[in-house]
């Protein structure tokens, strides 16, 4: 068995309407995807998370390599691609692109061997996930509170036990944010923060004890990811758990952020970060210094299935009687790409996501789609 074809799409939609967090503006909605087929006519599919054409550009380096290998083989395969990248790649981009390709693999793999990919990484050790709405993101206009408290009660009516929310436009703004989102939700529902490390080590801490009252279930990537020592001194001034690692790369970069004590909550993108071979070993990694594991998930249904089958299959950490509960992140903004490419019936029912045991990642690939936003791709560039 082979490997005979890797195709990869970079797709793209325009936003109805803008929105931003503490860095730039969400206009436009593009990714890339890839399509891995084996002599017997399977296919599996996978995404890179980061800036689509450099993603592509990356898969093309590494097809010569792949090409021709046996798809059941995923750690082989994972290994070649992390010689081939190593010396000018050990994080970054072209490791978005070995994570896209290793998931089509693990997706065909299931799909060949007609099982579902949380059996192949080892069993499905919890029977559903419980999913966490992020949104709440800044948009222009004077009612930004208001349009806060109506998204967030629109996430508690529809059964979300979980939410996250930005923050990061400054400090005083932020407390009262927070405050009317807590307000508008009640105190039963988790509450997260997320400033995508807009704020140095004292605006953090000032910040972090500001919002303790309302009762912050984390606060995710508060300081710039470089700055461990950093994270570990703002560790122990809240009481806030504090979350970071989507811009980690691979198991040693999180022996990184693990070693130094930084975090209570490690977050890799599957997407970017290896692939399923990689975060596997994370997860390991994690269990070794008992931290928990949240994967950041952001783009189609494929990220949400790879991270769905990733998470039924983590190590409950502690073990117990009754288990804690296990959170994806389920994105809410505007999406055309999530919500059109693939059909699952892993979706949110009653605030939970119960895991498919269905092939693969265990998803449908809509080809109209595929061509669809393929063609704006093409179109938005000019071509």
């Amino acid at each position: 068995m082979k490997i005979k074809s890797i195709e990869s799409y970079i797709l793209s939609d325009k936003l109805t309407e803008s929105f931003y967090f503490s860095q730039w503006e969400y206009s436009e909605r593009r990714i890339c995807i890839v399509k891995v087929t084996s002599d017997t006519g399977h296919v599996g599919w996978g995404e890179g998370y980061g800036p689509a054409s450099i993603i592509k550009a990356g898969i093309e380096h590494l097809v010569p390599f792949v090409i021709g290998q046996n798809p059941l083989e995923t750690e082989t395969i994972w290994s070649l691609m992390y010689r081939r990248t190593l010396d000018f790649s050990r994080s970054g981009v072209l490791v978005s692109s070995m994570s896209a390709i290793d998931v089509a693999l693990w997706d065909l793999k299931g799909k060949i061997l007609e099982q579902p990919v949380h059996l192949l990484l080892g069993g499905k050790k919890r029977n559903h996930i419980i999913p966490y709405a992020t949104g709440m993101y800044f948009t222009k206009g004077e009612k930004l509170c208001e349009s806060l408290s109506a998204e967030a009660k629109q996430y508690a009516d529809l059964g979300f036990k979980a939410m996250k929310m930005k923050v990061g436009l400054g400090i005083e703004e932020d407390i009262e944010h927070v405050k009317i989102v807590r307000a508008a939700i009640g105190d039963d529902i988790n509450l997260m923060i997320d400033s995508n490390h807009a704020y140095n080590l004292r605006e953090a801490i000032q910040l972090a004890k500001a919002v303790e009252k309302y009762n912050i279930y984390w606060f995710e990537e508060p300081i710039s990811p470089e700055y461990y020592g950093q994270y570990a001194e703002l560790r122990s001034k809240t009481s806030i758990p504090i979350a970071a690692g989507e811009c980690e790369y691979l198991r040693y970069g999180f022996q990184n952020l693990l070693q130094s004590k930084s975090v209570d909550i490690i977050q890799p993108d599957i997407c970017a970060t290896g692939g399923l071979t990689e975060a596997k070993r994370i997860g390991v990694l994690a269990s070794v210094y008992g931290v928990e594991l949240v994967p950041h998930t952001w783009g189609t249904g494929i990220a949400i299935a790879a991270a769905i089958h990733f998470i039924s299959n983590l190590d409950f950490i502690p073990g117990r009687l009754k288990a804690p509960n296990s959170f994806i992140e389920y994105d809410r903004t505007e999406n055309n790409l999530r919500e059109e490419l693939t059909t699952s019936d892993m979706n949110p029912v009653n605030g939970i996501i119960e895991i498919s045991d269905k092939p693969g990642l265990g998803f449908e690939l809509n080809e109209e789609a595929l061509l669809k936003y393929s063609e704006k791709a093409l179109s938005l560039n000019g071509v």
